[in-house]
């Protein structure tokens, strides 16, 4: 990955710009990304801090730091051999390194708001998903607090009345 852009021009045609939440980062990646997935491991879930993590993966080469470079910190997993790396300032994920892949980095689909360049169809670690995460169950619109969504709980079938009153 290279730091610190020289130039404040506008990111040329073929770009997707991203940043961490309080602005400190800001990256910008060739397009299109290399592939895109959503993980629902264990360690993806707790470094977010959510039910699954949506990543694009990218070739380092393809990725630039262009604000910040100085406010990014990094967590090495010696058990995983993995590195992930985060803002100083408001702790947003950034980069995902794995042994397996040391010419490619990982990064959150969420620090872009526009299109990478390949959409998330895949999914990794199934089998870790938590039993609360939300499963495509039908959701309706909480009635008094508009944009707000819910399951709504299924309802217990009334055990049945005997007839004879004398059972």
């Amino acid at each position: 990955m290279r730091t610190e852009s020289k130039s404040s021009a506008k990111p040329p045609r073929g770009t997707a710009t991203g940043q961490c939440l309080c602005g400190a980062v800001a990256i910008e990646i060739d397009l299109p990304a290399f592939w895109a997935w959503h993980d629902h491991g264990r360690a993806s879930r707790r470094a977010h801090g959510a039910a699954y993590a949506t990543y694009i993966g990218c070739w380092k080469s393809k990725v630039r730091v262009t604000r910040g470079a100085k406010f990014l910190a990094r967590y090495e997993d010696r058990s995983s051999r993995t590195a992930r790396s985060f803002c100083l300032t408001c702790g947003t994920p950034l980069f995902y390194e794995r042994p397996s892949g040391p010419r490619m980095v990982n990064i959150p689909r969420a620090l872009f708001d526009t299109r990478t360049g390949r959409e998330p169809r895949y999914h990794l670690n199934l089998e870790e998903s938590p039993d609360w995460a939300w499963r495509n169950e039908p959701l309706v619109p909480l009635k008094g607090y508009p944009g707000v969504m819910w399951e709504r709980p299924k309802r217990q079938k009334k055990a049945a009345r005997h007839m004879n009153p004398f059972v």
